[in-house]
């Protein structure tokens, strides 16, 4: 046993720990730590009051609130709609099903500039959406978060897919078989089943909407204090020449993401431990 474990070691395929770890510590920080740290650098530039000024202006505010504040909802419309969206691609079979299966993943090979401009001419005043609606969709925060909705619905269903195809099935006949209707079954045996997937989806759609910036431009009609969202600020900037206040405004994003991020991550673990005790 002892020696077929050492031959197994001996002729691996894959390389050692050591070696993996290396080249896996190599590339993120090549890919993520190395631009990162130029950002945080950079703003380490400026003076505390400097920053302060930098990243609390009106404009920049404004921006933070229509960002986040979009980002947020849309991956909630994402999560309560790529649920639903999920289930009935799993659990029915209907015509063109495997075409509306193509058409979830969409977005991900959309160019996004293609798809601000889509979306712009179908929501605005003449456009096919548009014009049965009666309120201006085009041109003002609403369109920022249509956009965002658009680019963040694969991310929930695709993440949701896989669970609910492994998802034992005995435990619906089992709640079935104990009187449990169809709505408790889904609410006390199933949901709770997918609680870690939809927040993971949730947090993909989120952290995908916040750097949205092709899709979201065109719609968005890019006014300051209304329309303008923060990676289009960021762009600005970098145009005047402002590398150290782009920065700021990018460092404060970073930390705010990475705040939510952890938060939602402590969700999921929280719900898979209560799981394991149910």
């Amino acid at each position: 046993m002892l020696f077929s474990r050492t031959l197994l070691k001996r002729h691996s395929v894959l390389p050692g720990f050591d070696l993996a770890l290396g080249f896996t510590l190599l590339y993120i920080s090549l890919i993520v730590l190395v631009p990162l740290s130029a950002a945080f650098l950079k703003t380490a530039s400026l003076s505390w009051a400097q920053f302060l000024e930098a990243t609390t202006t009106p404009r920049v505010m404004a921006s933070y609130r229509l960002t986040f504040g979009a980002s947020f909802l849309a991956a909630l419309l994402n999560a309560f709609f790529g649920l639903i969206t999920a289930w009935v691609l799993v659990r029915y079979d209907f015509p063109f099903k495997r075409l509306v299966d193509a058409l979830v993943d969409l977005p991900f090979a959309l160019p996004t500039a293609v798809a601000g401009i889509a979306l712009t001419a179908l929501w605005s005043g003449n456009g096919w959406i548009g014009q049965l609606l009666p309120f201006k969709v085009s041109f003002t925060p609403v369109g920022v978060f249509v956009a965002l909705v658009f680019i963040g619905l694969p991310f929930v269903v695709r993440t949701l897919q896989p669970v609910l195809e492994d998802l034992n099935r005995e435990l619906e006949e089992a709640a079935a078989t104990l009187g449990a209707d169809r709505w408790q079954t889904f609410r006390r045996v199933i949901f709770p089943i997918l609680i870690p997937a939809l927040l993971t989806g949730l947090a993909l759609a989120f952290a995908r909407a916040l750097g949205e910036y092709g899709s979201v431009i065109f719609i968005a009609g890019n006014m300051p204090m209304v329309s303008e969202i923060t990676p289009l600020l960021i762009i600005t900037k970098l145009e005047q020449y402002d590398y150290a206040g782009a920065t700021a405004i990018a460092v404060v994003m970073l930390v705010v993401s990475f705040l939510l991020l952890l938060l939602i991550n402590l969700l999921q673990a929280w719900s898979r431990k209560r799981q394991g005790r149910l």
